[in-house]
């Protein structure tokens, strides 16, 4: 087991034992969520350890035998109000999932997306400020609350804690190549659909009518992906991973290349906000130093994960392509400890945006947050092999059901191709889907067809030989 794996299973027994706030037997230890993922013989292992190191003490023997957290460490796990999050009440607000369009977000972010949604014009100025790094500290600072990152936990569990880093990730490689590739693409403006981007992969043809710029935006982040699941030992937050992680995402899109995979020492502007970046190179030499060694701290996944995207796109340490890289470093914790990745499937381009403006200009993580957990839901959703939340179906799906069992009975008994398919499923929705839900449409189509099998075709009154023919040209 690497290091990390052990580190975040010693501090998610301390912090049971710091909510139990008292005396817990090694059965009621095994009984809490947070822990389900790990066997009996491991977590005794674990428990030795840290009461070897002092951190863990024991009393009682046989059936009366207790383990109880050390005074000293018990604030590692006390909540603390910080003026960058809601006031405590609205922090452990969970929003909903696959609510009507706003309603999944807390009031919190409700606010926030009023405040950055004014014309640039009437929002203050607000220049980098060294103070909000600076403030966080590691394991005590909180952006993401316990029982929210507890909840995430138990979702992206995937019974694999003591495999080696990356294992997790190598399994679900292919469909995660084109997931979080055309959803991190498609949060830029990219247009590809989900099927272009699938027979970019496979053909190495571009969709018509697309610029090159945007396949090779995707073809970028299939690169960066690579390097996440076949370095497992090199990953991590350090110079090294998110160098190459920026190179590899920026190949041929920046104005030269010298640019790739190294600190900017050019000044910057961020459009449509009042927020301005740093202009000095040594400070963001060292504000981006002071990143690493703060996120190499936190013992949390989540809450690592999440700080990447609060605090690399907030730096700006490239002269481009910094949101971009914030997405594929927020997918290091779950690759380093074999956790559901991290795909921003589902996410509204316009959300995602305004929650990350709202981080430029406040130095407030609420509404980003919210993005964050409704994004990990529904990609636990995707790819868990144990699905623990289960919500309401997806009303565009009820909605347009019919409509999609007929697209898909027509591409397959016709034998459409991708290429064909693509456009015939463009002009068809064009004539019937209203303009509003077309976009979703069309990926839930899309969705569909990439998921077809053997075992889920009959719903779609599909007949075996018929599927059999046109999945061999799919």
């Amino acid at each position: 087991m690497s290091n990390h794996a052990k580190s975040t299973q010693q501090n998610e027994i301390k912090d049971v034992l710091a909510r139990g706030g008292g005396a817990m037997p090694i059965r009621e230890l095994l009984e809490q969520p947070e822990l389900s993922g790990i066997a009996k013989r491991t977590l005794q292992r674990r428990l030795d350890e840290l009461v070897a190191k002092g951190d863990v003490s024991t009393s009682g023997a046989g059936r009366g035998f207790r383990y109880h957290l050390v005074e000293e460490h018990r604030s590692v796990s006390k909540p603390k109000p910080y003026s960058f999050l809601a006031e405590p009440e609205e922090i452990y607000r969970v929003p909903e999932r696959d609510s009507p369009k706003g309603d999944w977000l807390s009031p919190a972010a409700k606010e926030l997306r009023a405040a950055v949604t004014r014309p640039v014009a009437e929002r203050k100025p607000a220049p980098y400020d060294d103070q909000f790094l600076k403030a966080y500290q590691p394991n005590i600072t909180e952006y993401i609350p316990v029982e929210l990152r507890a909840e995430l936990a138990k979702m992206g569990r995937v019974g694999m804690t003591a495999h080696p880093a990356g294992t997790y990730l190598r399994k679900v490689m292919d469909r995660l190549i084109i997931d979080l590739s055309w959803n991190s693409s498609r949060l830029e403006g990219n247009t590809y659909s989900i099927l272009e981007t699938q027979r970019l992969f496979e053909m190495g043809e571009s969709a018509d009518g697309k610029s090159l710029a945007e396949a090779q935006m995707i073809l970028n982040h299939k690169t960066a992906i690579e390097i996440l699941a076949e370095q497992s030992e090199e990953i991590g937050f350090n110079r090294y991973t998110l160098f190459n992680l920026h190179a590899a995402l920026a190949e041929a899109l920046l104005p030269y290349e010298e640019a790739s995979g190294r600190l900017r020492h050019e000044p910057v502007g961020v459009t449509g906000t009042s927020f301005k970046p740093l202009l000095d190179p040594p400070r963001i030499a060292e504000n981006f130093e002071r990143f690493l060694e703060k996120a190499s701290a936190i013992s949390d996944p989540f809450e690592q994960s999440f700080f990447a995207m609060v605090h690399l796109p907030y730096l700006q340490p490239f002269i481009d392509v910094n949101k971009r890289v914030s997405r594929l470093a927020a997918n290091i914790p779950m690759m380093l400890y074999n956790l559901c990745p991290l795909s921003f499937v589902g996410v509204p381009r316009e959300d995602y945006l305004q929650a990350t403006l709202a981080v430029y200009e406040l130095q407030r993580v609420d509404y980003l947050r919210d993005v964050f957990v409704a994004a990990y839901r529904k990609s636990c959703d995707l790819y868990s092999a144990i699905r623990q939340v289960i919500g309401d179906p997806d009303p565009l799906h009820v909605r347009y059901r019919q409509d999609v069992h007929r697209y898909v009975q027509f591409i397959v008994g016709n034998g459409l191709d991708k290429k064909a398919a693509i456009a015939w499923i463009n002009d068809q929705s064009t004539r019937e889907i209203a303009p509003e839900n077309k976009a979703a449409f069309v990926e839930l189509v899309e969705n569909v067809l990439s998921s077809l099998h053997e075992g889920n075709i009959a719903r779609y009154r599909l007949r075996l030989p018929v599927f059999r023919e046109w999945f061999a040209q799919w």
